[in-house]
């Protein structure tokens, strides 16, 4: 009886070990991929392949995303032209705030749905405000994490993220777990303000360039299909698998 007791101690404290060493060894391949210095003051101080992560805009910035001037600013009408949607389709709108734009595709995809994945549970409040007084049926609000959207493999035919990629805390694994979420032809579409334009007035933490956002989505296996330039200060950058 003696004996079997040490044994079940001596189990137990190899499977405590091999479960520090499986932690150790995530944390080592995280490393790998990020590096960190002292933040700039829009910044995180994260670095992914020579980009600084910038800061997230909070919830406490809602009213922006609902400026009465926003969509002449941005001309959102002719981005939803130029995503091309199918009645069918479904759409993850990822860093969904409000739902501005939610709410402006969910229309074109009436046999479809618009899946609002957003990490703040104040914006998941105002999305399910929003869904119920508008009664937008195939609109779905999602919690997700910082490093996990939280969509099925192999269930969207688009992703589209407005100005939120650039801050999104761990964009590798974001942008992995996406790709797998698309469906055969499906598309991720980002929508940046243009970093190669000095004249956009957006601070540069806060802008992305085409060459570095294709950088970036090559590492998980997504290459650059059309750059849509209709917008005024914002490139739309079309991936595919």
């Amino acid at each position: 009886m003696h004996r079997l007791l040490i044994l079940v101690v001596i189990t137990l404290m190899a499977c405590g070990r091999g479960s520090s060493q499986q932690q150790s060894a995530t944390e080592t391949r995280a490393d790998t991929v990020y590096q960190y210095q002292d933040a700039s003051r829009d910044g995180t101080g994260k670095v992914y392949k020579g980009r600084e992560i910038a800061q997230v805009m909070g919830h406490l910035g809602a009213s922006w995303l609902e400026r009465p001037e926003r969509e002449q600013e941005e001309r959102t009408d002719l981005l939803l032209k130029a995503l091309a949607l199918k009645p069918t389709d479904v759409v993850a709108d990822i860093g969904a705030g409000t739902g501005f734009f939610t709410f402006l595709m969910a229309p074109k995809v009436p046999q479809g749905k618009v899946l609002a994945v957003d990490i703040q549970p104040e914006m998941i409040d105002y999305l399910n405000e929003g869904r119920a007084k508008r009664k937008a049926s195939n609109v779905q609000p999602i919690l997700g994490t910082e490093s996990d959207p939280k969509l099925p493999a192999n269930s969207i035919d688009l992703a589209i993220m407005i100005d939120a990629y650039h801050e999104f805390s761990y964009p590798r694994e974001m942008m992995q777990h996406i790709a797998n979420a698309l469906k055969p032809g499906g598309r991720v579409a980002l929508v940046e303000y243009r970093a190669e334009d000095p004249n956009v007035p957006i601070k540069p933490l806060h802008k992305l360039s085409v060459a570095q956002a294709s950088k970036e989505l090559k590492a998980v296996g997504l290459r650059l299909l059309n750059t849509d330039k209709r917008l005024p200060q914002q490139h739309i950058l079309f991936f595919g698998k």
